[in-house]
């Protein structure tokens, strides 16, 4: 699996961080002094004629409304004043529904005040909205208001009738009575379904469209919450799969079975929501639903994709599915459906399709990221094996091209599956320059961590066909740590879990203090230092000696963002001798840490005062944690 002799371009290489994919105040308002009740609503202007398609919010509205939500936010929590005032005003709120969700103050301060809302009267505002529901989803104000209503359902879900009489009260309105929470989510589901294609590639619907689809299946998606809290940015919109931390939620068999019937209509119109760019992404949050909830319905739903894309015109180099991977928006939609195949179905998948041409698609600005897709799902070593003997030869190929996550995709693979985990690390030794000679292994660490070539960390130059040098460890020591890049330390993380880590951790153990310390101060970096504390991989022993190398830092570990966390990670594993040695280091500069906003919390965990003045007491605290740590232990290890 080696690689062929070194070529004259391969070296001072630098390899590039990482392609990127594509371009890339709210009011205020004072309750009145004194005791705190709603303020006056505002004039009835329902009489003055409309200036635009939407009705207007006066002024007196707007601070109303803004008065209104800044005494809520100040209002004990709990109450009947409180209970009176959210209702007084949500009366208000509906009087003024589609004028409020048209505007855009309005439209943020309803957001706002649906979050204080009850059962009831948010069912009432959802009620005086639904009559102008084309117009509010597909509004860029209106959107987000019908977003904030849905996203309360796992608040209020189930929740109880409030009162008897305010169920009258509706029962007895001029409208009839008030529909359910439930009925009002099937309804709008109705409608969604009706013109669905039209909600879907409106630009503002597809939010209410992929709101629903979580409502209905009963999982929210940690992307789609960031982006409805505020980063509608195309950036933001690419937020890749694997980092969504869904939630799920209770809700009932009609939800679950609206969900399918919704999910339905994709098949009608596939091919739109293949190749049109804001369609599409409704139809990658369907499949991320249906993959918890459905699975079978998920399964039909990818076979129809892939169906379809397979029966297009045949590319010149091979299946026609090749042409998609390298296209801006079906890609996307391809990466998501990668993730949730099964196993075997990504099996035949990668053998139809993929196989062969995974080093024209590791090259390539768009098609690297479906083939990085197609790696974070592999979990057997049948699939893993033909990859790997098809990619490893192109790895340092890779990293010059500038798709580094392609090859972190495959380390992450090996660690996964656990294989091919020594192979994969000599390709990366030879790739970075620091195979050979083996003097020079001890420096890989900074290397991979800031994804930079031999030659190029250290800033040699060789001569074409020149033997290597060997490493000077003088040189080494004398250099700073570089910036460590995200890519780098998830690099790295991958590495320490693998079974054998010991090349990893003798470089780690030959940084110095003050490299290390760097290391555990970077955002990045300080999650490379977690690997070393979480891994099983690496003994007690082995940690020992990597962490050992901190002391004489603690201080300045303390005083960091990132390094105060790091330093209360390692104080959660230390053994009692381990933690007298760290806290005499601190006490030292006890004044120093109380004065710093980060080293007065590592001073309160470590409980130096304690330790400072009641030397005797603190060490019976401390190794009575110690004992109930063991003990924990010893019950989850049995």
């Amino acid at each position: 699996m080696g690689q062929g002799p070194r070529s004259p371009h391969k070296a001072g290489r630098r390899f590039p961080a990482g392609s990127k994919r594509g371009r890339g105040a709210k009011g205020s308002g004072r309750p009145p002094p004194g005791r705190r009740r709603p303020p006056c609503p505002p004039p009835d202007r329902s009489s003055e004629p409309a200036l635009d398609a939407h009705p207007h919010l006066s002024p007196e509205a707007l601070g109303y409304f803004r008065r209104a939500l800044s005494a809520l936010k100040e209002a004990p929590e709990t109450g009947e004043e409180r209970e009176l005032m959210v209702h007084n005003v949500l009366k208000e709120v509906e009087a003024q529904a589609l004028a409020l969700a048209t505007n855009k103050t309005g439209s943020e301060i309803m957001q706002e005040l649906l979050g204080f809302s009850p059962l009831r009267p948010l069912c009432r505002v959802w009620a005086a909205l639904r009559s102008s529901l084309r117009s509010v989803a597909c509004h860029r104000c209106g959107v987000h208001v019908l977003q904030s209503a849905l996203l309360q359902l796992p608040r209020l879900l189930g929740s109880p009738a409030e009162k008897e009489e305010d169920l009258e009260e509706e029962e007895n309105g001029k409208d009839g009575p008030l529909e359910t929470l439930e009925e009002l989510v099937l309804g709008l589901a109705s409608e969604v379904c009706d013109d669905f294609l039209f909600y879907c590639g409106d630009t503002h619907g597809s939010f209410v469209v992929r709101t629903l689809l979580q409502v209905l299946g009963g999982t929210l998606l940690e992307s789609e919450r960031a982006r409805h809290r505020g980063s509608q940015s195309p950036d933001a919109q690419r937020a890749p799969a694997r980092e969504c931390k869904p939630t799920d939620f209770e809700v009932p068999e009609t939800f679950l079975n609206c969900l399918q019937d919704l999910s339905s209509c994709f098949l009608k119109d596939i091919a739109v929501f293949i190749t049109d760019k804001i369609s599409s992404f409704c139809l990658q949050v369907a499949l991320q639903i249906l993959h918890r909830k459905l699975p079978q319905f998920c399964a039909h739903l990818c076979n129809a994709v892939i169906s379809y894309l397979s029966s297009r015109n045949s590319s010149a180099d091979g299946s026609p599915l090749l042409l998609f991977l390298r296209d801006q928006t079906s890609s996307r939609l391809l990466e998501q459906v990668l993730l949730v195949l099964e196993p075997l179905r990504l099996q035949s998948l990668f053998e139809d399709h993929f196989q062969g041409q995974l080093q024209a698609l590791a090259a390539h600005p768009i098609a690297n990221f479906p083939l990085q897709r197609l790696l974070d799902a592999i979990t057997t070593t049948e699939l893993l094996s033909p990859v790997f003997e098809e990619l490893s030869p192109a790895l340092e190929a890779v990293l010059a091209q500038g798709h580094p996550g392609v090859v972190i995709a495959l380390v992450g693979a090996c660690r996964r599956v656990g294989a091919h985990q020594a192979q994969v690390l000599l390709l990366l030794l030879e790739a970075f320059h620091c195979a050979e000679p083996s003097s020079r292994q001890v420096a890989c660490v900074p290397l991979f961590a800031t994804l930079m070539a031999y030659e190029v960390y250290y800033g040699l130059l060789e001569e074409e066909g020149a033997v290597p040098a060997e490493h000077q460890v003088d040189m080494a020591t004398a250099r700073a740590l570089g910036d460590v890049t995200v890519l780098g330390s998830l690099l790295l993380q991958h590495l320490l879990h693998f079974s054998s880590p010991g090349i990893i951790l003798q470089s780690l153990g030959a940084l110095t203090g003050p490299q290390l310390l760097t290391l555990a101060q970077s955002p990045a970096g300080s999650h490379v230092l977690d690997a070393i504390l979480t891994s099983p991989s690496v003994t007690r022993k082995q940690r020992r000696r990597v962490l050992k190398t901190l002391k004489g830092q603690y201080v300045a570990l303390a005083c960091s963002r990132h390094g105060s966390r790091v330093l209360d990670a390692i104080w959660s594993g230390a053994a009692l001798g381990a933690r007298k040695e760290i806290a005499a280091e601190l006490g030292e500069r006890n004044q120093e840490l109380i004065r710093d906003p980060f080293g007065h919390h590592v001073a309160r965990n470590v409980a130096l005062t304690t330790f400072l003045k009641r030397r005797e007491a603190w060490e019976q605290q401390q190794g009575a944690v110690a004992k109930r740590r063991r003990a924990l232990n010893s019950i989850l290890e049995d």
